[in-house]
């Protein structure tokens, strides 16, 4: 308990810091296509309960695998999925933290913080998640003790096709946190880069 309260102390600091400093939207258009199931578009007009959940969930795409794109070589599918699916609890939390407020009734072609939260749970990581969460865990049952996991899921045959459609996941999450950023009015903190130091 002690360390919630703590917890939304700094979160309330931290918004009235990001009130003072950021530009923040009073009205937005949202715009997210999920390939082959819908786009959700609309005008979002945020409540400030809305800006604090934008935040909080902004932070956590801004922080996972899912929406760092995966390159060819690089990662393990395994880890992306598990990525992908700390989103949800991620996600269920916060909109039972913050509750009604942030899934307001609102006039059609309008949309709400739970509104896009909700539809890309469930239009687009669950389905990525029940496909291929079973299949890869059949893959990696049939792996000996001498070869590596790492060596092993790369020779999978499926694998183009799950990183194919991870990435197709990721780019809806992308968006998704850009609008999140925009309501939250915080800067970027996905695609902006430090300058490297140069070493003497």
């Amino acid at each position: 308990m002690r360390e919630r309260v703590r917890a939304m102390a700094l979160r309330q600091r931290l918004g009235l810091r990001r009130e003072r400093v950021g530009f923040r939207a009073q009205e937005i258009s949202v715009k997210l296509s999920i390939p082959f199931v819908a786009e959700i578009n609309g005008v979002w007009v945020p409540a400030e309960p809305e800006r604090e959940a934008s935040w909080e969930l902004y932070v956590e795409l801004a922080t996972r695998i899912s929406v760092v794109e995966l390159g060819e070589d690089e990662g393990l599918l395994r880890e992306a999925l598990s990525s992908l699916y700390t989103v949800f609890g991620t996600t269920r939390e916060i909109l039972r933290r913050y509750g009604p407020a942030v899934a307001p009734r609102v006039a059609p072609g309008n949309v709400t913080f739970g509104v896009l939260a909700v539809n890309v749970l469930n239009l687009s990581i669950r389905p990525l998640l029940s496909r291929w969460h079973p299949l890869l865990t059949a893959h990696e049952a049939t792996r000996s003790p001498q070869v590596d996991p790492v060596a092993h899921e790369r020779q999978w045959a499926r694998a183009a096709e799950l990183r194919a459609e991870i990435e197709s996941v990721r780019k809806v999450l992308l968006a998704l946190a850009q609008t999140l950023n925009e309501v939250a009015g915080v800067g970027d903190l996905i695609t902006v880069q430090m300058p490297r130091q140069q070493q003497v």
